[in-house]
């Protein structure tokens, strides 16, 4: 199973007065590696964004194994989970790249995605877009029964 790659480079911006990377960013980092995927792999996507389609975080969660500082280098490999007729949950694994090549797991993410609508003022639940059923194949585990 491939997983879509973000990588990133940590500044002082990332970081609080400790001097570690503020919690928070990995969240960031969780939404910057989805919008990233959408471009490189379902770029129709966002025309149906233009025609009122919504998707809207539901869930999101991370558990922190090891701290990171300013100028590591973090890998956020995503990859599709459960998938409903109109949800999605990604999940993330953030890798700290070792001067040396190696990888270390510091955390662990998984976020929830629904795919809304809106009708008379409400979001009402919709069909995920085919565009984006189709690019989630290749990074999913799951067979291809389940993305239809």
């Amino acid at each position: 199973m491939r997983c879509y790659e973000y990588r990133h480079r940590i500044s002082f911006e990332d970081t609080n007065l400790i001097g570690n990377v503020y919690y928070a960013n990995h969240i960031r980092w969780q939404g910057r590696c989805r919008e990233l995927f959408l471009h490189d792999h379902a770029p129709q996507v966002m025309d149906e964004l233009q025609r009122g389609m919504t998707l809207a975080t539901t869930r999101v969660s991370c558990a922190y194994y090891q701290e990171l500082a300013a100028f590591d280098e973090v890998l956020i490999r995503m990859r599709a989970g459960p998938m409903t007729q109109s949800r999605l949950t990604m999940l993330f694994d953030y890798s700290r790249v070792l001067p040396d090549g190696r990888e270390e797991l510091v955390a662990r993410g998984e976020q929830e995605i629904a795919s809304l609508r809106r009708d008379n003022g409400r979001l009402v639940a919709m069909p995920l877009p085919e565009s984006l059923r189709q690019a989630l194949v290749p990074f999913t585990d799951a067979p291809p029964s389940v993305f239809r």
